[in-house]
């Protein structure tokens, strides 16, 4: 297990997330998503969006979290970003209320892949477990591509599974199929009781 913790993202770390986002992807989805797709990203424009998540975000219920590594230096290794569901959530023709204002959504949740089964995602999902429960959420989803099987895998380690919802994604006229999972935030374990 490695050493390492999570924190809030700060502005400074938005170019470093957009590093992590397009390194990972071109590793994970390279096979998933059409190649000229993934090497047309610009990690500028992602940089920009990421700092506008950080410095700017919709609500005090979205957050950006990031997995620290810790060894001579400290390395930003992954991120974690959530929010209170909204249409972007939704499968196709499911009514804009389907949610409901008790469910949380994961947007996106990645581990540079040189970084990965040394706990950071683990820790990622849990701070984002304890800020769900201090905002009330009771539930979170979010979508994987049905061609991505370690992040399904990972994420029905932990107790999430798939909600019967399904769509398919479409990516330059490719169609990338993808599942939603959900799982029950339980609220957090009263400290006085027992």
């Amino acid at each position: 297990m490695a050493l390492g913790y999570v924190r809030p993202a700060r502005p400074e770390d938005a170019a470093e997330i957009a590093r992590i986002q397009l390194a990972t992807w071109r590793v994970a989805y390279r096979r998933l998503l059409p190649k000229h797709v993934l090497e047309r990203l610009d990690e500028g424009w992602l940089g920009k969006r990421w700092s506008a998540a950080i410095e700017a975000p919709p609500s005090g219920q979205h957050r950006v979290l990031v997995a620290v590594e810790q060894a001579e230096q400290s390395y930003l290794v992954g991120f974690a970003a959530s929010g209170p569901a909204d249409e972007q959530s939704l499968a196709p023709d499911e009514p804009a209320d389907a949610l409901g204002p008790q469910v949380v959504a994961v947007t996106d949740l990645l581990v540079e892949p040189r970084w990965g089964r040394r706990g950071h995602g683990s820790r990622l999902l849990a701070a984002s477990v304890d800020l769900w429960r201090e905002d009330g959420f009771g539930t979170a989803v979010a979508w994987a591509f049905d061609g991505d099987p370690a992040t399904r895998a990972f994420l029905t380690s932990t107790g999430w599974e798939p909600d019967g919802a399904s769509r398919a994604l479409d990516v330059d006229d490719m169609l990338v199929p993808q599942l939603r999972l959900h799982v029950a935030v339980d609220a957090a374990p009263d400290p006085d009781a027992g």
